[in-house]
């Protein structure tokens, strides 16, 4: 299968759902990411697209696309829809994750408008989370026991924003750990990752 995960900026995919792209990679499915933006408000533009780059090989991802679109910026209207669904015509994806459309940051709730016009032909997508996502009550859960400490990993890949958390002495890895550990428990097992679905058709062998 191929599976395309999407992003706002370099880390929201990871945070997201990187340890459900290590275990799809894992299985030899064909893993890509698309990035919409450098995430230049954050930090050096070029040091995120080269810590995301390097996330992409520890991931065993096929590749990433990059969106070279505006940080905090992106647009509202169809340029954004275009820029997913040229993506999607060259992956050609079974399964697609995307942000959340309730999250206090812009980007995030444009991303994820723009991601449900473009992915509605797809028969699975999925919302993952991000710690600026609201309100979300995942009713998909994928146990990351297995290739949790591969997922902290990815994050301190972006070292970068490691402690760009806003709390103080709270990194963005035990935010990670701690979601990673509460999901579980909501899913029945010690560590999970949380997904709502937007679209999930079921083939009944």
């Amino acid at each position: 299968m191929n599976i395309l995960a999407i992003g706002a900026h370099p880390d929201d995919i990871e945070i997201g759902c990187g340890g459900t792209l290590i275990k799809y990679a894992n299985k030899g499915h064909h893993v890509f990411l698309l990035v919409l933006t450098c995430g230049e408000v954050g930090g050096d533009p070029a040091v995120r697209k080269k810590e995301q780059e390097s996330s992409v090989n520890a991931i065993g991802a096929k590749g990433v696309f990059w969106g070279d679109l505006k940080d905090t910026h992106l647009p509202d209207d169809r340029s954004l829809i275009t820029v997913i669904e040229n993506t999607i015509h060259q992956v050609n994806p079974q399964v697609i994750f995307i942000n959340y459309l309730h999250d206090v940051h812009q980007d995030h709730r444009a991303t994820a408008k723009a991601c449900l016009s473009a992915t509605r032909y797809i028969k699975e997508v999925l919302y993952y989370e991000v710690p600026t996502t609201q309100n979300f009550e995942p009713e998909v859960f994928v146990d990351i026991g297995d290739v949790l400490e591969q997922k902290l990993e990815l994050l301190k890949i972006h070292g970068s924003q490691v402690d760009r958390t806003r709390v103080e002495n709270l990194s963005i890895l035990e935010i990670a750990q701690s979601c990673a550990n509460f999901r579980g428990f909501q899913g029945r097992v010690k560590y999970a990752e949380g997904f709502s679905a937007v679209r999930v058709l079921k083939d009944i062998d």
